[in-house]
């Protein structure tokens, strides 16, 4: 009856290993073949954006943010649904948020907030219970200032590139090429808000979008009053039939003369950052190191400031 037993579980480990074996080498082939299809069926697209590993992590975790959408989306204090989707095109759409993941997310740092401010009010940290009701409101007005400001990164970085494009643009368009391949020439060497736009506009126009439908969603997505005004000149150039060459040429050097302004004009705004930090830092700190060294002196018989350092 041993001898059975012995052979029978001898059997059953024989069976574990081969089938074992066999799912092995499914899943090799399994895997080839789909490095197989993924050469031949890929389609090289230069205006697509690639994640890094940070954005796909954070992305993953921004998962959690879709079981709270529904109540994100009735309570809705200084988040109206038309102002975020707004704000995310504005922004780009980071990390693939959309406009339910959004307000989920907004929730979800909500109840995030209540949590650390029970465990701070449990284990009687200090403010504990100041920090049961800032906890919660910086989770959920944090989300929202968040989205301002990479809105209003996105925005400005975009007019911060228009001047380096607007030339490169002028030049190929000067050269013979047309507006279309130029733009598909041009935009896939460009990084940024830049290269996600005029993509997109590209990508429109290719699937059939008229093209002043495709200007409006421009306009629409963005506030960067450069860029604004860019698009504004095209639309009035291909009504008036002005060269884009030259539209881009003149909106290049406008531009320019605009972004010297701009840094004129953070330049005077430092000055009296500058001076109330020396008014109200460093010369009272001052003040009171040589303060505190003459009075250490008078203690010490009148001895040499330098002796103190013995």
């Amino acid at each position: 009856m041993d001898g059975i037993v012995v052979i029978v579980v001898c059997l059953c480990l024989l069976f574990l290993a081969l089938s074992l074996r066999s799912y092995y080498k499914y899943f090799i082939l399994k895997q080839e073949l789909k490095e197989e299809i993924k050469e031949k069926a890929y389609v090289y697209n230069a205006f697509e954006k690639r994640e890094t590993r940070r954005e796909k992590i954070i992305s993953k975790i921004l998962e959690y943010a879709d079981d709270f959408s529904v109540i994100g989306q009735r309570i809705n204090f200084f988040s109206e649904n038309h102002e975020i989707k707004k704000k995310l095109m504005q922004a780009g759409f980071p990390y693939n948020l959309t406009l339910e993941r959004f307000q989920g997310l907004k929730m979800f740092l909500l109840i995030v907030g209540f949590i650390l401010g029970g465990i701070s009010l449990i284990l009687r940290f200090p403010y504990a219970e100041v920090a049961v009701i800032l906890y919660p409101v910086a989770g959920y007005m944090g989300a929202i200032l968040w989205l301002n400001r990479k809105a209003k990164q996105r925005q400005e970085e975009l007019s911060f590139q228009l001047p380096d494009f607007l030339d490169t643009m002028s030049v190929t368009l000067q050269a013979g090429v047309g507006l279309d391949q130029a733009l598909r020439d041009i935009v896939p060497y460009f990084e940024g808000p830049i290269k996600d736009e005029f993509g997109r506009f590209i990508q429109e126009t290719d699937v059939g979008v008229p093209r002043g439908n495709a200007y409006q969603s421009l306009l629409e997505r963005n506030e960067s009053k450069e860029f604004q005004m860019l698009i504004k000149s095209l639309i009035q150039g291909e009504r008036l039939g002005v060269p884009i060459s030259r539209t881009f040429k003149l909106q290049a050097e406008e531009m320019r003369k605009i972004k010297k302004e701009k840094i004129k004009e953070q330049a005077a705004k430092a000055s009296p950052k500058v001076t109330l930090i020396t008014t109200f830092i460093v010369m009272p700190s001052a003040l009171l190191l040589i303060g505190g060294l003459m009075a250490i002196n008078m203690f010490k018989d009148n001895s040499g400031l330098f002796n103190l350092f013995k």
